[in-house]
């Protein structure tokens, strides 16, 4: 089968990677040449705009910042719409919330072409080798069609529901993480503060009730000092507003992920959007001028 892929960001470069090496015919697109000369270089085929990228493929996948770049992507003569036309599939692979997935995939459905939602989680390090969880909403058979390309990308392929369920169950587990990242941060604090050795601290935390996959996994950045977790401050921010919209919308008290939320803005404020989401542990080592740090963890997380 043939897929165009725009978006060949952190995430969205590993992902059409990930499907050349299923041996997908794959057609990319991206602003950035070097992204795109990089996935030509693994055997993929190079697209100059968006509606070149969805001619003649059994569908287009993207994988980009925000919903409004997404419908950017989507519009216009050299529009993503006006390769797929009538019949085509349009997977995103982008974090949305629920009303933004139900007024795209409106969009779509009005030039002929169907939605699917396919968001991941996991970690990027996890999306370079196969290994990422996709969520899926949309219609069931469609779904099926695609589930090859989608056993390419990830190991564990969940179809949600409909359109929608797929993004409030990604704003949810994103939610959580940045509940977890936070209180990574507090709990190592506790032991460097409390005389510990911070490497043994990591794997006490690790083989204990109170460990968590962003403690085995960010924590490690952290006690690096490089916080490279492949994933900014700015969208960090993105997908807490998300979930509190959905807080407010369910009619859900969201306590402490609206706690976490300012603890994220600040951090925005002190290191920028473009900083790894993980610098919001930095807030807490500024402010008790304390850093965490200990020897043997790596600057970059890989797979496995």
């Amino acid at each position: 089968m043939r897929y165009g892929f725009i978006g060949l960001g952190n995430l969205g470069g590993k992902l059409a990677a990930s499907l050349v090496r299923g041996g997908f015919e794959v057609v990319v697109c991206d602003l950035d040449a070097a992204a795109v000369a990089r996935l030509v270089a693994l055997g993929a085929t190079a697209a100059a705009n968006p509606r070149l990228a969805g001619s003649g493929v059994d569908a287009a996948i993207t994988c980009l910042p925000s919903p409004a770049i997404s419908r950017a992507v989507l519009d216009g003569p050299d529009g993503l719409l006006a390769g797929l036309g009538a019949g085509g599939t349009w997977i995103e692979m982008s974090t949305i919330d629920q009303d933004q997935a139900a007024k795209l995939g409106a969009h779509a459905a009005a030039h002929g072409v169907t939605m699917l939602e396919a968001p991941v989680t996991g970690g990027v390090h996890k999306a370079a080798s196969g290994e990422i969880t996709v969520l899926v909403g949309g219609d069931t058979a469609v779904f099926e069609r695609h589930r090859p390309a989608f056993q390419a990308m990830g190991r564990q392929i969940l179809h949600m529901g409909p359109l929608g369920s797929a993004a409030v169950m990604k704003v949810i587990t994103n939610m959580l993480a940045f509940v977890h990242l936070v209180a990574a941060g507090e709990a190592l604090m506790l032991a460097k503060r409390g005389g510990l050795d911070l490497g043994q601290a990591f794997h006490a935390i690790k083989a204990s009730s109170g460990n968590s996959f962003v403690h085995e996994t960010e924590s490690q950045l952290i006690l690096n000092g490089s916080y490279d977790i492949a994933f900014t401050m700015e969208l960090a921010c993105k997908d807490l507003g998300f979930a509190m919209r959905l807080g407010q919308q369910f009619g859900v008290p969201l306590d402490l992920a609206g706690q976490t939320m300012q603890t994220f803005i600040r951090a925005r404020e002190a290191f920028g959007g473009d900083a790894w989401s993980t610098m919001v542990v930095k807030l807490l080592e500024d402010a008790l001028r304390t850093p965490l740090r200990a020897d043997g963890f790596p600057a970059k997380l890989v797979p496995g």
